[in-house]
């Protein structure tokens, strides 16, 4: 049988069964956007053969990562919301509140492109206004389950006090939810398949009672999942108490949002009561280790939610605070944060937050049976990785085996050499070949610089930190 592309002779890393599912000398037959068959060099070589092949000789082969949480407009405003209090107010949103949709979009460009080289090909990009930025993920051709991020909060936020009870902008919640309709009519199950859509509440204290139970509404018309922030801060906490007299997981509790259709982003601040209550209807969360620690020095709960039955699948959140959108990364800090926090070095091993970052995190977004491992029917997003860089080498294959812990603790993501996503070769030697990095990125940069401006015309920089520790010489 001859197909489309064979990759060949390299450790193929299924993560099928209970582990990493490594193939020492293993291949991938791929036909159209499916995995045709999955084994050993010589067992694919001799059933099959390809118009093209790929020899993945000193290569580990991957199943492509899974970010579970990400905004990716944000990078416009990338390392603007670290070291800070209150990352928010005198971060990130002062900030957003300059940028235009094309500085946005701009923004999400770039981001895209920098975790799409570093393995990601499956987003879960949840931001504002996706009408235009899913155009992005269309022109690079990545997996994305998009959800337009709904609020009712002022656009200007500029002097806003964090500690008193925002008023609402009802007007902008329904023109986010009527974006948010539009967005499901034009694009859910579009492109073949890779691109679907989610409904994306902001979080429960940035929406009214009315808002929540239109979102959920049309959730359920549609059949579609929700996605959302859900107790990330003592923030949240405080506002949905002041407002309703609940904490945030009880009103939603109360408007039937708990159930197996709810990601959860972070869950940082809940109650063991409530962890248990949030996995035993099937949340899923979403967790964001160096966004997290970075933004509000906590680490979010995720071994006690999965030791309550919880599914967990890691994501990278925003770059100006984190500062980054690489995979990675993530595992990294998530095995090191969580080993620290334990004093115990078992905790979290390689093999489990790799998993995290690929079935585990497709698991958790209900999309297990497209992506997350490399099985025949499942859609073709594969990565390779050389394993004959310095930081990879060198490859020990038996008795023992260093190949998934090295891919976890050694590599910074540039060692992603081939990403293939939906049976399409998106990148090749490194190089993006859907886009013009170099244009992009330039663009990026202009809109940067308009936001600036702009930050300088309205004299906003005085309150500011990171203005002043610019001033200062600091940064």
């Amino acid at each position: 049988m001859t197909v489309d592309l064979i990759i060949y002779g390299g450790f193929v890393v299924t993560m099928e069964g209970r582990g990493t599912g490594i193939i020492p000398d293993g291949a991938v037959a791929i036909q159209g956007n499916t995995i045709a068959a999955v084994g050993s060099t010589a067992e694919i070589m001799g059933q099959y053969s390809a118009h093209r092949t790929i020899d993945a000789k000193n290569k580990a082969v991957l199943p492509g990562l899974v970010d579970t949480h990400i905004h990716t407009s944000n990078a416009i405003v990338r390392g603007c919301s670290q070291d800070i209090n209150k990352w928010m107010y005198s971060g990130i949103l002062p900030l957003l509140s300059l940028a235009k949709t094309e500085d946005l979009t701009a923004g999400s460009m770039l981001n895209i492109i920098e975790a799409v080289k570093k393995g990601t090909t499956t987003f879960c990009d949840y931001d504002f206004p996706m009408l235009e930025l899913i155009e992005n993920h269309v022109r690079v051709g990545t997996r994305v389950v998009a959800a337009e991020m709904i609020n009712e909060l002022p656009t200007v936020t500029y002097g806003v006090q964090d500690t008193q009870l925002r008023d609402f902008d009802p007007a902008k919640g329904e023109r986010q939810l009527r974006d948010a309709k539009t967005l499901v009519e034009r694009y859910h199950q579009s492109h073949g398949g890779r691109i679907t859509c989610m409904m994306g509440p902001q979080a429960s204290e940035m929406c009214s009672v009315e808002l929540l139970r239109e979102v959920k509404a049309c959730a359920d018309k549609h059949d579609l999942d929700i996605h959302m922030h859900v107790a990330q801060s003592d923030r949240e906490t405080r506002q949905v108490m002041e407002r309703y007299g609940k904490r945030p997981v009880e009103l939603l509790e109360e408007l039937g949002y708990l159930t197996p259709r709810l990601h959860a982003a972070h869950i940082t601040e809940t109650s063991e009561a409530e962890q248990r209550l949030l996995a035993r209807r099937g949340v899923s969360m979403a967790l964001c280790t160096g966004s997290i620690g970075i933004i509000n020095g906590e680490l979010p709960p995720a071994e006690a939610y999965l030791s309550y039955g919880g599914r967990v699948g890691l994501g990278t959140d925003q770059a100006p605070g984190n500062n980054c959108n690489n995979l990675f990364n993530e595992m990294k800090f998530t095995a090191i944060l969580h080993k620290y926090k334990h004093n115990d070095p078992t905790v979290f091993p390689a093999w489990k937050v790799l998993r995290m970052a690929t079935i585990e995190a497709a698991e958790s977004m209900g999309i297990a049976e497209q992506v997350g491992s490399l099985r025949p029917g499942k859609k073709a997003d594969v990565i390779l990785m050389d394993l004959h860089s310095p930081a990879m080498s060198p490859v020990l294959s038996g008795p023992v085996r260093n190949i998934v812990p090295n891919i976890v603790y050694s590599a910074s993501g540039s060692e992603v050499e081939t990403v293939i996503i939906d049976g399409r070769v998106v990148v090749e030697n490194y190089v993006l070949q859907t886009v013009d990095e170099v244009q992009e990125i330039a663009a990026a940069n202009k809109a940067a610089e308009r936001i600036c401006q702009r930050l300088r015309d309205t004299g906003w920089e005085r309150e500011l930190p990171l203005a002043q520790w610019t001033k200062e010489g600091l940064y």
